[in-house]
């Protein structure tokens, strides 16, 4: 039996010699969503630039008048940069000690929260969701609410006007220890009991085989505990009391007295006191979105 052709209706043979028509949709929406976030990080920089031209002003004419971009370019000058490389007093000592402590109490709290959090997701014990809970009810206590106990605390021990008792109190940080367990929690266990039949140590395990892993999560935290290690006024200003062990922050708050305010270092010192955080953010940007991202959904 002859087998018949088989024969194209007219509307079906136009569509397949009609090429396919692309959809601009996807396009469209990722230029109207690149123009917006174009236009937002431009409005997010508007006071960075509104301070940048405020550094180049007479620091009484900027308070008069407030930060704006309708200056006199004939007003401007450099005397605001030869005062703070000049006569600043001790503002670089102030920007040295926040450094430091900065420095110290992030490395000191990515250890500490990570190896509370690797215990959480990585081992079994009894109480260990009891313990876990309590981590998270403390996430939930404002700090105001611990600083006077905590700061009586710390005059029996004898530890006030020290640096030991801004990084102390902050080194098993709930937040940091939360989001950290979380990304454990996405590793496979398998690694673990690998390196364990290596002969590798607990320790080796996790500062070889797991450490190595969790590099965004580390830059995340890094960020935001240097940002609120960097901007902590609060707890440094209730127990340090000699002028050249403050930070920052108390420093630039110390120039305006009742007696004279410094306005002129005041708004050059806080606009250098933004190139830390901005340095920090881009040296690990590139791992910061990915490692806020893991964190938020693993577990």
């Amino acid at each position: 039996m002859a087998v018949q052709p088989t024969t194209l209706s007219p509307s079906t043979e136009t569509r397949r010699r009609t090429p396919a028509r692309r959809s601009f949709a996807p396009s469209t929406a990722a230029w109207i969503q690149g123009i917006f976030l174009v236009v937002m990080a431009l409005i997010s920089l508007v006071p960075l630039l509104a301070i940048f031209v405020g550094t180049f002003q007479d620091g009484n004419e900027v308070i008069r008048r407030g930060m704006t971009f309708d200056v006199d370019l004939g007003s401007l000058s450099l005397d605001n940069y030869v005062l703070l490389f000049t006569d600043s007093g001790p503002y670089f000592r102030w920007f040295a000690n926040t450094l430091l402590l900065t420095i110290a109490q992030v490395a000191g709290t990515l250890l500490v929260s990570s190896f509370v959090a690797y215990g959480f997701a990585m081992y079994e014990f009894r109480t260990k969701t009891l313990w876990f809970i309590m981590v998270l009810l403390v996430m939930t206590v404002p700090f105001e609410m611990l600083m006077l106990p905590l700061y009586v605390q710390i005059n029996d021990m004898g530890l006030a006007d020290t640096y030991t008792v801004i990084v102390l109190p902050f080194l098993a940080a709930a937040v940091t220890i939360f989001f950290f367990r979380q990304y454990f929690l996405g590793i496979p266990k398998e690694i673990i009991e690998a390196g364990r039949v290596d002969g590798v140590s607990e320790f080796g395990i996790f500062f070889r085989l797991v450490l190595p892993i969790t590099k965004p999560a580390m830059a995340a935290m890094a960020i935001l505990n240097g940002m609120l290690c960097w901007n902590n006024f609060l707890w440094p200003l209730l127990v340090l009391r000699s002028p050249e062990k403050f930070t920052l922050p108390i420093g630039l708050n110390t120039l305006l007295t009742p007696y004279g305010n410094n306005y002129e270092l005041l708004i050059i010192g806080a606009f250098f006191s933004l190139i830390p955080i901005l340095i920090l953010f881009l040296a690990f940007q590139r791992f910061f979105i990915e490692g806020i991202t893991a964190g938020a959904v693993k577990g």
